[in-house]
């Protein structure tokens, strides 16, 4: 019985012809900036994003931690939205590496200009400097929503006006961008930095781009180094990022009509308390006996993870077909009635 894997979109392997392309990748010593495969793909990830230039890392979290290290001191407090990744999935590394405090706003992974202008701290001896935003876009514990390019635009002018850096952790960027047709470049140009992963919807097996000015990646370069995330001859997983740039882009509308599919079956099913509408590849949804659905799932080798005592996410990807998801509801069927 074959396994479906729906707790991330971080669980896809790379298919023959990305691996094909990795086999072939010319390589070199990228410490010394000589790896022409990196070079590319570097070049490649700041034209998308409208940045002037780019930086490889191992993983998202480098990326958003990177960021927040350039644009922050020791003692400065950020502004990021509710359930933040940055703040909730990254081991305390901004307080760790970076010696920045939070101070959440909004629900749901959304939040205002106004409840930005309302977290800015005075200027005061007694407060911690706020001197970043961070919006996560799209955003993983709100279900894959999109963050609105209006409310976008009004808080990048806030920042602008009260002088605080902008940084948005686009993850899943290339996400928004299929789902709403505005280009990534367009998500990206309010802000001074924009992180995105290669290893989620993209598919590739490893790897994140850190996008902003010249000056800004030259400091996150030095960092990257400072946090251990020099590599060699990385052209080996560079080029698997080209290729899931060049090919698993568009293809991310398969995943989000996957995702709605699963939600409208989900939701005719009289044990299914609560389900999201997706906005992309995100679902999620609420049954009455958490602990009986995973037990029984997992015995059907359907994999969904829970994301607190009552939600359970799940995501759709390049593993995961059509039909894999009308298997899925068979099952899901068969365990809740």
């Amino acid at each position: 019985m074959k396994q479906i894997d729906l707790r991330s979109d971080t669980v896809t392997r790379p298919s023959d012809a990305m691996r094909a392309a990795m086999m072939t990748a010319e390589v070199g010593d990228d410490v010394y900036a000589e790896d022409p495969t990196v070079a590319r793909l570097q070049a490649i990830a700041a034209e998308r994003l409208g940045k002037e230039a780019a930086l490889f890392v191992p993983s998202g979290t480098m990326a958003n931690q990177l960021a927040l290290r350039v644009h922050t001191q020791p003692g400065d407090e950020v502004i990021a939205g509710q359930n933040a990744h940055i703040y909730l999935y990254e081991s305390g590394a901004g307080a760790a590496l970076s010696g920045v405090q939070f101070h959440l706003v909004g629900s749901e992974g959304l939040f205002s200009a106004a409840d930005v202008v309302a977290a800015v701290n005075p200027v005061d001896q007694h407060y911690a400097r706020t001197r970043m935003v961070v919006v996560e876009n799209t955003h993983n514990r709100g279900g894959g929503r999109i963050f609105p390019l209006s409310e976008i635009k009004a808080i990048a002018a806030v920042a602008a006006d009260t002088k605080l850096g902008v940084h948005l952790d686009g993850a899943r960027v290339f996400n928004a961008e299929i789902a709403s047709g505005t280009a990534a470049a367009e998500w990206a140009k309010p802000f001074d930095s924009v992180s995105f992963c290669l290893s989620k919807g993209l598919g590739a097996p490893i790897g994140s781009l850190l996008c902003g000015s010249k000056d800004f990646i030259s400091a996150a370069h030095r960092y990257r180094k400072m946090f251990g995330g020099g590599m060699r001859q990385v052209g080996i997983i560079a080029a698997a990022g080209i290729y899931a740039l060049e090919h698993h882009v568009s293809r991310l509308a398969d995943d989000h009509t996957n995702a709605k599919r699963l939600a409208d079956g989900l939701r005719a099913l009289a044990k299914v308390d609560w389900v999201t509408d997706p906005e992309t590849n995100i679902v999620l949804f609420r049954v009455g006996d958490l602990e009986s659905f995973l037990r029984r799932t997992l015995d059907a080798r359907i994999l969904i993870n829970p994301i607190d005592a009552e939600t359970l996410r799940a995501v759709t990807h390049l593993d995961v077909s059509a039909d894999d998801i009308e298997h899925t509801l068979r099952v899901l069927t068969e365990v809740l009635g």
